[in-house]
């Protein structure tokens, strides 16, 4: 399982009442889901991936930056109480769903959520937990591109796509066969389509949607669970506006479950561009025309492509209303410019909206890159299309030493980097020897 490219994220996840306070997760709290996740590792043991996938586990809280953690790190930061280490994570680094080293030890990091919810806490955790397994066998984090699932004909296939691997995972025999030819259909059509892309939608899908697999799997008390847990999540993807940063966590997790059903080895999954949509082809015998596209049209009606169309010109609808509410506070002067070199992204999917060729807007998100640290809380900022820059409105900026604040957001900046103002607007660039 080497040299995957893996774009770390936050997990999609399912909403629940509770308090809106973080204060409810008490030592106690703490103490019992560590035992509960060390459980459900254990009834596992490794079946799945070769390994039992328990490990270092930290919980911080988002405002308090309070650490609960499993166990002690190497430098001695966390101290005991009543059987869990606490400790402060430091303020200028970025809290994400996802392995992060701390005092000398790689910990699967877990940021509360701010109601309380056992199952998104237990999922949350074993989502960072496979990817402190995956990092542990060579994984390098890094970005890829799968903007053009943003582009309404990709969301068109990939929509009659999904409709066709539900219907798989609902069926068996011959139905289910043709549900999962339907599905290699569309997906076929929309890579015919968009070919450039598939290196990166192969690491998405596999790596995002193997980690969505791998927890709804082993939190689910049955088969049951399992499948309702997995259409919830698709439900709620589904209806999300933009899929660039969102569709691989489900889609990839999908055609994990056809392939779990016809008993398939995930342990020997070692490559870095594996296709999904391949395996579950040869494991099902699955025959495809030579150009999807040829067939796919006629396909389409049987999944009520008439509606998919409806909800998709709503939402071209809703992203020109966007654009025309949002494009002054990115368009015009003065505008704060972040280049990405070697970007960390930290978000929830379901606040992404897409602006067409504007870029994608994100309500709130925090970004770790070579210049340093930046959150945004309230205002949004927008990401452009090629992931090559951020842009921030300089509303209510103020600069003092590294610390760079404006209208709904703040940057911790690295040392070695400067913010310059050109013709109106400002600019990180590296200081210049």
């Amino acid at each position: 399982m080497k040299k995957w490219i893996i774009f770390p994220v936050l997990l999609i996840l399912i909403s629940c009442k509770g308090k809106n306070s973080e204060s409810y997760f008490t030592t106690d709290k703490a103490s019992r889901c560590f035992k509960d996740i060390e459980e459900i590792c254990k009834r596992d043991n490794g079946k799945l991936w070769g390994k039992n996938l328990y490990g270092p586990i930290m919980f911080v809280e988002r405002v308090t930056r309070r650490i609960l953690a499993n166990q002690p790190d190497n430098e001695g930061l966390l101290k005991s109480k009543d059987g869990v280490y606490t400790g402060i994570y430091p303020k200028e680094l970025v809290l994400s769903n996802a392995p992060v080293k701390f005092g000398g030890t790689q910990f699967a990091m877990v940021p509360l959520p701010a109601e309380e919810d056992e199952y998104r806490l237990k999922t949350r955790v074993i989502h960072s937990l496979f990817h402190l397994f995956q990092e542990n066998e060579g994984v390098i984090a890094s970005t890829f591109n799968s903007t053009n699932m943003d582009e309404k004909e990709a969301r068109l296939w990939i929509k009659l796509e999904w409709k066709a691997l539900k219907k798989a995972i609902n069926t068996k025999g011959e139905d289910r066969q043709l549900a999962i030819r339907d599905a290699l259909i569309f997906r076929g059509s929309n890579r015919e389509l968009y070919h450039k892309y598939a290196e990166d939608e192969n690491r998405f899908e596999t790596y995002e949607g193997l980690t969505t697999f791998t927890y709804t799997l082993l939190c689910a008390n049955s088969p049951e669970e399992f499948k309702s847990r997995l259409f919830e999540n698709l439900d709620r993807i589904y209806s999300m506006q933009s899929y660039a940063r969102s569709y691989g966590f489900i889609h990839g997790a999908l055609y994990a479950s056809l392939l779990y059903d016809k008993g398939y080895d995930f342990k020997k999954l070692k490559t870095n561009s594996f296709d999904l949509g391949d395996a579950v082809k040869e494991l099902y015998n699955i025959d495809l025309p030579a150009i999807c596209r040829d067939v796919s049209g006629s396909l389409a009606v049987n999944y009520d492509i008439e509606s998919v169309n409806k909800e998709e010109e709503k939402r071209d609808a809703d992203i020109k209303e966007n654009i025309h509410n949002q494009i002054s506070i990115f368009t015009e002067k003065p505008v704060v410019f972040l280049e990405l070199e070697s970007p960390y992204f930290d978000f929830e999917p379901e606040d992404i909206h897409s602006l067409d060729t504007l870029g994608t807007l994100y309500n709130s998100m925090r970004v770790s890159d070579n210049w340093g640290k930046l959150t945004v809380d309230k205002g949004g900022c927008l990401v452009s299309n090629n992931l090559k820059f951020i842009r921030i409105t300089a509303k209510a900026f103020k600069a003092d030493k590294n610390h760079i604040s404006g209208e709904g957001w703040h940057l911790l900046m690295n040392s070695e980097w400067e913010l310059v103002p050109v013709d109106h607007n400002y600019f990180v660039r590296k200081l210049i020897p």
